[in-house]
This record gives C-alpha cells, sequence and structure tokens, in this order.
C-alpha cells in the first residue's frame, strides 16, 4: 500500500506539473496561487504529518480520493480560473483565486475544530464547483446551497457572501442549521428575527425545551422575547402566559394538560401559592403522580405520544424526582437515627401505594437501606388486606417497573413483592424486566438486571431469569441482532458465574483483568509510590467521621501531617501515602475548594492517586466523581450510586475495582475496610478480594451492633459488583 501511496503522490506532482506547464499563469496572480498552494500544504499537514496523503480515515482508499481532491481537484479549479476568457479582468481573476484559498482553509479549520466531517471534502468541491459557476454565469446558486449538507452548504455560502442572493442563502444554510439543533434556535435567531420564518422556528423551540422558551420570553423587549410575545401559537401563548406567572416553573410538567384544557393554570396555583406561603407540598407531589401515570400510558401506546414536558430540566420527571426528595426521602433518611419508626416516617404517613412507588424509584440513588425498607413496608400494608404486587404496577402503568424490581432485589424485598402476585403472572412480570434490554441508547435496564441477580437467594427464581436471559440470547442469534447476542450472551455468562459449581472466570471469559485480585505493582506509580485520595465533605457527618478516620492510622506506622485544607499521612515503612480534604464548610464550598487545591498540589508532587474513597452521603458522589483522577484501580464508595455513577466511574477508570455499599458507608465499617488495604498495600502482597471479604466478614459477623453487622451485609465488593461487571466486559466485547 505504501508503494500505491508513493505512485499517486508522484501521479499528483507530475499531473500538476504536467498542467502549469499548459496553463501559463500571469506573474501578477502567482503569488495568489503561491496562497493556495499553501493552503494544500497547510490542509496536507493537518492530518499531523506532511507526507502529500491526507489521512482522515483508517481506509486507504478513502484516503486516497480525499488526497486526490486536495492536489488534482484544487489544481484544476484554479487552472480553470487562470485560463477562463469569461473571466476577463486580473481583478476578477485574483477574487475568484480568493474564493479558492477560502474553500481550501475553510475545510482545513472546519475539520480541525470538528465543523465538517472529513469525508464530505469531495462534495464540498463539487459543490463548490457548482455555486462558483452559478456565480459566475449570473444563474442563481441557491438551488446548489440548497442541496447540500449543512456543513458544505455554510462554507459555500460564506464563500460567495458578495452573491446578490447570499441573504437568501444564508437563510437555507440556518434553516439546515435549525433543522439539524432545535435546541439552539432561540439562542441562534437574533439575525433571522425579521425572516418569515421566524415565527415558526419560535414554535418548534417551543417544543423543543419549553423552559428555554420561558427564559427567553421573561424579557419582553429583547429581539426573542418580541418574537415570543407576538406568537399566535396555542402553547407559545401558554409559555408566554407562564413567563409572566410567579413560580412558572412549578407549572410546566403540566405543560400538556394545560394545553389542551385538562389543567387549569387558576386550578395548579392553588396548590403552588406563592412558592413558600400556601404551598401545598402533599397536594402538588400527589398531582405530579397523576400526571406522570397519564403521561407515561402515552407514552408507552402502540403508538407512542411524547408529552411535551415530561423529560428535561424542570420537565414533569425532574420535579418529580426534585419533590420525591424534598418532601420525603430527605426528611425520612435525616432521621434515620430515631427509634421511633412512627415518628421517623411521619412525612410519608399521606401517601397512597402509588405515591410510594414513586418516591421509592425517584429515590434510588439516595434513599437509605432501612428507609426503603420501612416505605417499602408501609406501601403493602396501604394496599389492604390482600394486597396484589400487579394491580400496584397496573396502577402506575408499569412505569419504572424494571427500576422497582432492581430495588427490591437489592433490598431482599423482591420474593415478598412476587409473592403477593399469582405465579403466573410474578414469571411474566420477570420475563417482561428481562425482556429489550438490547433496545433503546443505554445499558441501564441491563446493569439493573445484573445487579439484581446478584441480590436474589431464591434459586428457583434465579433459574427462572437465567432460562429467560437464555431464551432472549437465542433470539437475538436467530434475529442476528449483534447488540442483543452481546447483552445477553453477557448476563448469561454472568449469572453461570454466580453459581461456583459452574467454575466461570469471568476474568477469563470477557478477556477483562481480574475482578477477584489487585497485583501490588500495579498500585504502584512510575516512582513505586502507592498514592490514595480520600474525599471528605462539610456536612456533620463529614466532620463527625474525618478525626476517628484520621485517628485510625497509629503514630507507630504513619506519619500525619496536617495543612491548611488537608492532611498528608506517609507510611514509615513501604512508599504509601495517604491524602484526605478537611471536610470544611460546604455552604461557603470550602470542601470544594480543599478539594480543588489537593488535585492541583498532587499534580506539583507527580502524584496519581491510584485509590479513590468517597466518604459521605450519596448526593455528594457526583462531585467525588467530577474531581476523581483518571485511572484508579481501587475506588471504594460511600454509596452505589446507580447505573449512571458507575458508568461515568468506568469511563475516568476503566479498569476500576469498586467496592459500593446500597447505603451510607459506615465510619465503623469503612475504617477496618481501608485498614485492610493499606495493610495490604504495605506488605506488598497481593491484594485478594475474596480473602478480604471472608476476613472482614468474620470480624463484622461477631461485633456486638446488630447496625453493623446489617450494614456490612449492604456492603458490595468489586467481584460481586455485577453492574460494573457488565459494563466492563459489553465495552470490551463492543470495542473487539
Amino acid at each position: 500500500m505504501k508503494h500505491i501511496f508513493l505512485l499517486i503522490t508522484l501521479f499528483t506532482g507530475y499531473s500538476a506539473i504536467a498542467q502549469e506547464d499548459t496553463v501559463k499563469i500571469d506573474f501578477q496572480r502567482a503569488l495568489f496561487h503561491d496562497k493556495i498552494l499553501k493552503e494544500q500544504k497547510l490542509t496536507d499537514k493537518a492530518d499531523g504529518k506532511l507526507d502529500g496523503i491526507l489521512h482522515a480515515s483508517a481506509n486507504d482508499e478513502v484516503n486516497l480520493q480525499l488526497t486526490d481532491v486536495l492536489f488534482r481537484r484544487i489544481d484544476v479549479l484554479r487552472f480553470w480560473v487562470e485560463k477562463n476568457k469569461d473571466i476577463t479582468s486580473n481583478n476578477e481573476k485574483v477574487r475568484y483565486l480568493g474564493y479558492i484559498e477560502d474553500l481550501v482553509r475553510y475545510f482545513r479549520v472546519a475539520w480541525k475544530t470538528r465543523q465538517i466531517n472529513p469525508l464530505e471534502f469531495p462534495e464540498l468541491v463539487n459543490n463548490f464547483d457548482q455555486v462558483m459557476k452559478a456565480n459566475l454565469e449570473g444563474r442563481s446558486i441557491l438551488p446548489y446551497i440548497s442541496d447540500a449538507p449543512y456543513e458544505v452548504a455554510k462554507i459555500n455560502a460564506t464563500i460567495f457572501i458578495a452573491n446578490k442572493e447570499n441573504q437568501e442563502a444564508q437563510n437555507i444554510v440556518y434553516l439546515k442549521f435549525c433543522h439539524l439543533h432545535p435546541d439552539k434556535i432561540l439562542e441562534t435567531i437574533r439575525p433571522f428575527a425579521k425572516e418569515s420564518f421566524a415565527d415558526s422556528l419560535i414554535v418548534i423551540a417551543s417544543k423543543e425545551n419549553p423552559v428555554q422558551l420561558y427564559s427567553y420570553a421573561q424579557n419582553k423587549n429583547s429581539v426573542e422575547g418580541k418574537l415570543i410575545h407576538r406568537n399566535v401559537n396555542p402553547m407559545v401563548v401558554a409559555v408566554t402566559k407562564l413567563s409572566q406567572t410567579s413560580n412558572a416553573l412549578f407549572y410546566f410538567p403540566f405543560l400538556d394538560d394545560i394545553l389542551s384544557g385538562k389543567q387549569k393554570i387558576e386550578d395548579i396555583q392553588q396548590l403552588i401559592g406563592d412558592g413558600e406561603k400556601g404551598y401545598d407540598s402533599i397536594g402538588y407531589y400527589r398531582l405530579l403522580v397523576k400526571t406522570e401515570t397519564e403521561y407515561f400510558k402515552r407514552l408507552s401506546a402502540p403508538i407512542p405520544d411524547t408529552p411535551i414536558a415530561m423529560f428535561g430540566a424542570n420537565g414533569l420527571h425532574d420535579m418529580l424526582k426534585r419533590k420525591a426528595l424534598e418532601h420525603f426521602v430527605t426528611p425520612i433518611n435525616t432521621l434515620h437515627d430515631l427509634s421511633n419508626i412512627n415518628i421517623r416516617m411521619k412525612a410519608i404517613d399521606p401517601l397512597t401505594p402509588e405515591e410510594l412507588y414513586y418516591m421509592i424509584v425517584m429515590g434510588e440513588n439516595d434513599i437509605y437501606t432501612s428507609s426503603y425498607k420501612h416505605s417499602f413496608n408501609r406501601m403493602v400494608q396501604r394496599m389492604g388486606a390482600k394486597p396484589r404486587g400487579d394491580s400496584l404496577l397496573l396502577n402506575v402503568n408499569f412505569d419504572y417497573f424494571k427500576k422497582f424490581i432492581k430495588m427490591a432485589a437489592n433490598y431482599n424485598k423482591l420474593d415478598t413483592f412476587l409473592g403477593m402476585m399469582p405465579s403466573q403472572n410474578s414469571e411474566s412480570l420477570m420475563r417482561a424486566f428481562v425482556a429489550n434490554l438490547d433496545k433503546g441508547d443505554n445499558l441501564e435496564d441491563a446493569v439493573d438486571v445484573a445487579d439484581s441477580y446478584s441480590s436474589i437467594t431464591n434459586k428457583k427464581l434465579q433459574a427462572v431469569i437465567l432460562n429467560y436471559v437464555k431464551e432472549n440470547e437465542s433470539r437475538s442469534i436467530t434475529e442476528n441482532n449483534a447488540r442483543g447476542k452481546v447483552i445477553y450472551g453477557l448476563l448469561k455468562t454472568i449469572f453461570l458465574s454466580a453459581d461456583s459449581s459452574n467454575k466461570v472466570d469471568l476474568t477469563q471469559a470477557f478477556g477483562i483483568p481480574s475482578i477477584y485480585e489487585v497485583a501490588n505493582k500495579d498500585m504502584q506509580d512510575d516512582k513505586g509510590r502507592i498514592v490514595q485520595q480520600v474525599f471528605f465533605y462539610g456536612d456533620e457527618d463529614g466532620k463527625a467521621y474525618f478525626p476517628p478516620f484520621v485517628n485510625s492510622f497509629p503514630a507507630k506506622d504513619w506519619v500525619v501531617t496536617s495543612k491548611k485544607e488537608w492532611v498528608e499521612i506517609k507510611s514509615k515503612k513501604g512508599n504509601v501515602f495517604v491524602f484526605a480534604n478537611k471536610p470544611l464548610n460546604y455552604n461557603e464550598n470550602l470542601d470544594d475548594s480543599a478539594q480543588v487545591h489537593l488535585a492541583n498540589y498532587l499534580r506539583t508532587l507527580d502524584m496519581k492517586p491510584s485509590v479513590v474513597v468517597h466518604r459521605g452521603h450519596s448526593y455528594w458522589l457526583k462531585g467525588t466523581i467530577d474531581r476523581m483522577p483518571g485511572d484508579a484501580k481501587i475506588v471504594v464508595l460511600g454509596s452505589c450510586g446507580g447505573y449512571q455513577n458507575l458508568s461515568e466511574i468506568l469511563e475516568i477508570s476503566p479498569d476500576a475495582h469498586i467496592i459500593s455499599t446500597k447505603e451510607i458507608g459506615a465510619g465503623d465499617i469503612n475504617r477496618p475496610i481501608l485498614n485492610y488495604l493499606n495493610q495490604s498495600f504495605l506488605s506488598g502482597d497481593k491484594l485478594s478480594w475474596k480473602a478480604m471479604w471472608s476476613s472482614l466478614g468474620k470480624l463484622f459477623s461477631s461485633d456486638p451492633s446488630r447496625m453493623i453487622r446489617e450494614s456490612w451485609e449492604d456492603y458490595i465488593p468489586p467481584y460481586k459488583n455485577l453492574g460494573a461487571i457488565f459494563i466492563k466486559a459489553y465495552h470490551k466485547q463492543m470495542d473487539m
């Protein structure tokens, strides 16, 4: 292939030389031809190498075609200008040579800034050729701009900005942009506000993001505000009216019903009050739940009808989650130390089974284990003397049912829930639980199934789920569904590995780094140091747990140095370093600043933490993930965090071994875990997760505190974190 490249390069060069021999370039224009040649050379170099080949694809044939366009086709264009008798004056020829120079430069810049796919280069040049000749001959350029893809049309309309039809051409380009990016209409429409299509674009923008429309509508005197306020579309009018209403965001979840007349702003206002005074938190949450079940029924219909305000910022899902956490999950979590359960759970007393169902699934990443269990029990009690789990799911139209089943499995309530329905219904439910995992854009449902299986102890139920997974794998194979084959094949192998008698080694089966152990050398940086970063937060729990954490490092083995914003802990033997930011006042953002400053300090020392520890509630976990160093080998979480957090962690550190818990990390458990890890690091021995869990299991099983014993059961070792294992294996398979 290198020989072919050489031949093509030589041919291209000789072709250009041959043409130059036949086309005499006037000395007055030599400089402008040189400018084009310079742009060709810069574009050639834009792939990182000046070698006469444009490397923009993994396909050599495609690269040859692009190279031919860059050199031969561009030369053809400039020589055409030079010898064209219809371009009579020197200035006019210079202008057209300038167009060609702009063409190559705009392509190069757009390619490097990822505004155009380099594979569109041939189409760009072809379209340029058509527009240039139409421009010269006085014909309309609009048909060519209209037929071109957005990126091509944008460049060529920009080049021929002096054309008398350029304003219309720019309009065409902008409409192409709006078709591709309807979410950016309001932030870009100002230059086109006087065009006839502006009102139609406002309607599109209102459907794409009604919250954004509301924000622009608030400023009635701005260009965008005037466009919105003059619009007669019913939805735009409704949003405009809301923009002049106090606490308008409270109304957005019901926008569909407001538009249809099913809900009146005045009726909703009775629940909202002024946002504080007169606000009925129970009534407002109840209306959110009622609307959610109705909207989801529309969404899941044979011909789906997506409600306008169901998704996005301040949409129905967002508001429902926010209010479930604010009014119910957080209050019962906060009182987790109260022994009087009735007082602790008082916040949820008014809720129906359906309202408790949504509170549970919306609180997935935040609800404590004890809060979940008491909420689940109350939900069952309120379902009557003969509770039916299948009836509850019917009442919510099976909305979030996979999430609900996953949580029930994780908290050992799945057997109870399935027992509240006929066996044929429970089997159908579990079949639906593992169905359609290959549909959609992410792996969340598949990860939920993997996580659930690890929590199920009922052998019969495990066998049922495994059989359904095998059925779906067979179907995917028959249908030649590549994604389905991977997802269900991985789940089958993972589930088989859960039974030790099958002797399945997931590391070997998936070709991923070991999930059972970590070699000491893998924890070390290039200077032989093992560096650990611990994230604390400045709430009451963080302040309470920080001193015992520091005191857990005995002076005979460790040197503790306190700095203004963090502590540095260095082993006296070995080469182990622990850095922990102090839990400074979070209301003033001081804990976050300490984390940032500590990360900068570690960079100055060229220290890359291979161990990351999150010490705090689940709602702080996002902060830890945002500050996490890349390529950590061990990540210890104070809470599991669900699919989204696992996915983000593994994106930052693909080979991370994740220790997580379903509840907030207990200090009396975290300390022994971290002590075990540090002793392993100091010993230089390989860290075996099974050995570690066996040793700590014996320690905690004999603890006199029932709370400690129960909390330890919520901790998940890396080799049993099936959701994380699935994500690793899936990406490994898809990259092959």
